[in-house]
């Protein structure tokens, strides 16, 4: 029977058929935030040992300080940093933690050090998990009893989904970078087009991304509704690991490699959903409002609630435009904004850093700006470094500060005041998300840096225009 890429990993990771659709898997990595410290807490307190600690890896992301010098952890990230620690020493798990070098969040750890491969089950007790698909790997979030479950006995019992696929045809235009791809198919298949969906990502404008462009891509399928997003595996991929830390060696790389080039989909395997998206026509994106779905060419005019058809939409974009403090028929481009925040799983690596000082490079940001850059990994941040991306980013007026999740999730006091308006390259603009009452922007790194230095929403395709 010819399969999908999802069906061929799934089969090869079912331990038990259990019926109706539900099946007992092996779990190939579980990843430990300080944020899941809790979990491990509680089976301590329930008797319950780790059945395989040596496939557990652990780092402290959402709750740290990103303040230079990590200063100012506060009694929340004390509280879970101290549990992860002390959890993770007394079991046996591998910890990165802050100031080891490998420290950073895990959606970025992980893909980096090797632990995250082609073929592989990976869980975490957060939903971005999905950002792992972008190796062609098996990665989905899951909940504190599941948690246990992983961690008691390396497996975990899931209903399988169906198969989705996403084809982006086509080259992506100048200045359209993997985040606006992915902004765009949210916005047109909608926040819960995905939902009991797993999403296999391909087309021309998708082999054409790097490694880095495809884990965001993944990153935001959960913003779809789907717990699962995949790239197949190519040359790219295997070029991308080998040499990892954790990458296999020697003849385990020679068989891993074998392997890996069998995960694709078949000629003649079936979808239950296809979507095709034209990669040419999608230009530059922004969110408008308080959903990912809520999104808009960066040259478009704000939507009008008055010709959405639905009354459920119609009402829920007349409540976004209230709280984001937007006009309907507007442009969006020029509205002024106050914070820039370069981070989060989505987009802190080292080719999204890289991006942005492209932009800042010989500019200033704006007087009333406040911007930051939050590289996602110890090694990313030595990595700027010896690139001298951190002294263009200083030297145009943005902070440079230690790895974490930070205003992405509004962490350790990391917030923006009530009103302010943000254009972040995080993943989620829900309603006070990066602190209560601040309004965000969804956009790409290049569109996140322009903002800073135009001091508005701004098309990354006119930046030629601002002066240096």
């Amino acid at each position: 029977m010819e399969r999908t890429l999802f069906d061929k990993i799934w089969d090869d990771h079912v331990v038990m058929d259990m019926g109706d659709g539900f099946a007992l898997l092996h779990v190939d990595r579980h990843l430990i935030t300080d944020a899941g410290s809790k979990a491990l807490v509680d089976m301590r307190e329930r008797g319950l040992a780790m059945r395989n600690p040596e496939l557990a890896f652990a780092s402290p992301d959402h709750s740290v300080t990103t303040t230079p010098g990590r200063t100012d952890l506060n009694a929340h990230s004390v509280r879970l940093v101290g549990n992860l620690r002390k959890e993770a020493q007394a079991r046996g798990i591998r910890l990165f933690d802050m100031g080891s070098g490998a420290q950073g969040i895990l959606h970025v750890v992980g893909p980096e050090l090797g632990l995250t491969l082609p073929g592989a089950l990976v869980v975490c007790a957060d939903s971005h998990t999905c950002t792992h698909g972008g190796l062609g790997a098996l990665g989905f979030g899951i909940g504190a009893s599941e948690f246990a479950h992983v961690g008691a006995t390396q497996t975990l019992v899931q209903q399988k989904p169906r198969n989705m696929r996403v084809r982006f045809a086509g080259a992506a235009a100048p200045g359209v970078s993997a985040k606006d791809l992915i902004l765009h198919a949210v916005g047109l298949v909608g926040a819960a087009g995905g939902t009991g969906y797993a999403i296999e990502y391909a087309g021309e404008a998708v082999r054409e991304l790097d490694i880095e462009a495809r884990l965001t891509l993944c990153n935001l399928s959960i913003e779809l509704g789907a717990k699962i997003g995949m790239v197949a595996p190519d040359e790219k991929t295997i070029a991308y690991l080998q040499g990892k830390p954790f990458a296999p060696r020697g003849g385990d790389w020679d068989r891993a490699v074998e392997y890996w080039r069998t995960l694709h989909s078949d000629a003649g395997a079936r979808f239950d959903r296809e979507v095709l998206i034209d990669a040419g026509s999608v230009a530059p994106q922004i969110t408008w409002g308080t959903s990912p779905e809520q999104v808009m060419a960066v040259d478009g005019l704000v939507p009008d609630p008055a010709v959405i058809g639905d009354a459920g939409h119609r009402r829920a974009a007349l409540a976004a435009l209230d709280y984001m403090g937007l006009e309907p028929g507007q442009p969006i481009a020029g509205t002024p904004v106050d914070r820039v925040f370069i981070g989060s799983c989505t987009n802190a690596r080292l080719s999204d850093l890289r991006s942005a000082a492209a932009v800042v490079r010989g500019r200033r940001v704006a007087a009333h700006v406040e911007a930051w850059v939050v590289p996602g990994s110890e090694r990313v941040k030595r990595a700027a470094e010896a690139e001298g991306l951190d002294r263009i980013f200083m030297q145009a007026g943005f902070q440079w500060r230690e790895p974490g999740c930070s205003m992405c999730v509004a962490a350790n006091g990391e917030t923006a005041a009530p009103g302010q308006r943000i254009v972040s390259t995080s993943n989620r603009n829900f309603v006070g998300r990066q602190g209560p009452g601040a309004r965000t922007h969804l956009a790409s790194p290049a569109m996140a840096a322009a903002a800073a230095v135009s001091g508005t929403i701004c098309d990354i395709r006119h930046i030629g225009t601002l002066s240096a």
